[in-house]
């Protein structure tokens, strides 16, 4: 004897949900000039189950959804389809004052056909020994749990439609994962990373940090372990070739480049150095005070530095 099987909780969602997509072709449809009629013959309905789904109550949850879509279509075209399904929860909450979670939000997103435009990208780089280098201090341990004990720093290059090259610095801090520091030249010399720290240093005066780096050239020179000796900071070096040893910094460096420059490099370019700098100024402010990021439950690295504060 057979065992009837019933439908799944999620199959039950999409029969819901195309329902209402029929129903709702039916009436743009039929404001358009057709006929009630001829649309429900094709649709394979009768008028009758038509004009009984017009007139039902909608459920909670439906009225939920239905609230919880329309944010997320929102904040999917004002952010430019970077959010996933993560940061998304995130940010319908916040709006909606909820607690939903990333679960359902994913569903949604998934009946509604939409995902995330950015895509993750294997960095390989080919790590060099210059003239000084230094332990693996930091050891893989990404967790702080004061701000300014950790600090990153790498150099990552973009390219203007012209062709030429433009170069950033950029320091974080482990604590809240925040951009303390950033800096764009046309070279990839050691002022450039020089400047970055020296930035950082005057918007933390009192700060000592460990900071963990490459092995390029700029981060093995006389003049940046001057600098480091000056405010009592340890130096921490990845060893060759391990590229993960600086993990957070490169993953910085992939959401900056998938979430706005690869998009805007795809659609126009940047026509000029200053475009992409403050462009991708833009994003950095956004990252450090409006991007909500699950490994700090939903805080951006801001608030959690001034609840630290």
């Amino acid at each position: 004897m057979l065992k009837k099987v019933g439908r799944t909780r999620e199959e039950t969602q999409v029969s819901r949900v195309r329902g209402q997509r029929i129903h709702k072709a039916i009436t743009e449809l039929h404001r358009a000039g057709y006929s009630i009629s001829e649309l429900c013959e094709v649709a394979n309905i009768s008028r009758q189950a038509y004009y009984q789904y017009q007139k039902r109550r909608k459920p909670k949850n439906e009225i939920e959804n239905e609230t919880i879509a329309a944010c997320i279509a929102d904040f999917y075209i004002k952010y430019q389809g970077v959010p996933g399904y993560r940061m998304m929860r995130h940010l319908v909450n916040r709006h909606l004052n909820t607690a939903y979670s990333h679960n359902r939000i994913l569903r949604i997103m998934r009946l509604m056909g939409i995902q995330s435009v950015t895509r993750k990208k294997k960095v390989v780089r080919t790590m060099r020994s210059g003239d000084f280098t230094a332990k693996n201090g930091l050891g893989r341990q990404f967790i702080s749990e004061f701000k300014n004990e950790k600090w990153l720093t790498d150099v990552t290059e973009f390219k203007l439609k012209t062709g030429r090259r433009v170069f950033m610095c950029a320091i974080l801090d482990l604590f809240d994962n925040s951009i303390v520091a950033y800096r764009f030249g046309l070279s990839n010399n050691n002022r450039l990373v020089f400047d970055t720290l020296e930035a950082a240093l005057a918007a933390n005066p009192d700060a000592s940090p460990m900071i963990h780096s490459d092995r390029g050239f700029q981060f093995t020179s006389y003049g940046f372990r001057k600098i480091l000796k000056a405010h009592g900071m340890t130096q921490s070096m990845s060893r060759v070739g391990k590229c993960i040893d600086n993990g957070p910094m490169e993953a910085f460096f992939g959401k900056l480049k998938s979430e706005r420059y690869n998009l805007v490099r795809k659609d126009t370019g940047y026509e000029t150095y200053q475009q992409l700098i403050n462009d991708l100024g833009a994003y950095i402010h956004f990252y450090n005070h409006k991007r909500p990021q699950e490994v700090l439950c939903g805080l951006t690295p801001v608030e959690l530095r001034k609840i630290a504060a």
